[in-house]
């Protein structure tokens, strides 16, 4: 049970899924043609250093290698689309890495600060007040940016293949058949997914950041920052904890935020986009046999 937990995950892309397992991750989508193309990787061997076993810092370590390969899968399926052979990788992929980490930091963490901030100073609040506020800020944040650019035709579609993504990996660990029909009757809410991170991340902030005192308002920004890998680590093992434990009553009252969120990072995905996603799921788990490590001989 522990690879079904552990191992495979996901990630939609622009019309298709990302498949990650334990040392292959595939990508399918279909091309202006309507066919299926699939592109495999071999994974990093950082999935498999000490720093990848080490509680909390493991956290920090897969996320980075995660968005990485996240940005790569959007550029091969984007590249996909318009049929440029040019790949986003080297320093452009991390430079557009830290732009979209600077944008969500800002949004989603600093300008929640800020505001606190400003009432406590003009409001007179206490620092737990105005500690509140910024949480709840940031909370609004989330959930009006997901459900806004759910809106975008191009997200419908993402969040589409987000659902179709979902209920393979829920049919998978079911043990049922890996039909379109079949995987149609699955849930669309899944545990482990990126969503209940960033909202677990949130939840965590808002009740670590309420104990911290009055401060002045530069200092209030740099402690958001520096504080974001402690939550990080934080949320992870959290996440991979109620994974572990979804049979537990209590564990599944706790991830119910969480999965009631995905509500609206999903939505209910067509034949075709679960086609490709099963197709994803199948790639990488041929891939995976190929790229497993051989056992040394006796």
């Amino acid at each position: 049970m522990e690879d079904k937990l552990i191992s495979y995950g996901g990630q939609a892309v622009i019309e298709g899924v990302m498949m990650r397992g334990k040392h292959a991750v595939a990508i399918a989508m279909r091309n202006p043609e309507g066919e299926i193309v699939t592109h495999v990787e071999k994974l990093s061997g950082i999935y498999k250093s000490k720093l990848a076993k080490t509680p909390f810092l493991r956290g920090l370590v897969l996320l980075w290698d995660a968005l990485g390969l996240g940005m790569r899968a959007l550029t091969i399926s984007a590249n996909t689309q318009t049929g440029e052979d040019e790949q986003l990788e080297g320093p452009a992929l991390y430079f557009s890495l830290s732009l979209s980490l600077l944008f969500s930091v800002g949004l989603f963490f600093l300008l929640p600060a800020t505001a606190g901030g400003l009432a406590e100073k003009y409001l007179d609040w206490s620092s737990f007040l105005g500690n509140l506020l910024e949480g709840l800020v940031r909370l609004t944040l989330l959930v009006l940016y997901v459900w806004a650019i759910g809106f975008m035709d191009d997200i419908k579609r993402v969040y589409g293949y987000h659902g179709a993504e979902h209920k393979v990996i829920n049919a998978y660990e079911d043990g049922a058949e890996l039909t379109p029909e079949v995987v149609a009757t699955y849930s669309r809410e899944h545990a482990r997914c990126g969503t209940a991170f960033l909202l677990t991340l949130v939840v965590f902030s808002i009740l670590i950041f309420s104990l911290f005192p009055p401060m002045s308002l530069g200092v209030r920004l740099l402690s958001r920052v520096i504080f974001l890998p402690v939550l990080a680590g934080i949320a992870y093992e959290y996440i991979r904890f109620t994974a572990e434990h979804l049979d537990s009553k209590i564990i599944q009252a706790m991830i119910r935020p969480n999965m009631a969120l995905q509500l609206l990072t999903t939505h209910e995905p067509d034949l075709k986009m679960l086609e490709v996603s099963i197709e994803a799921f199948n790639t990488m788990r041929d891939a995976e046999v190929e790229f497993a490590p051989i056992p040394p001989s006796l």
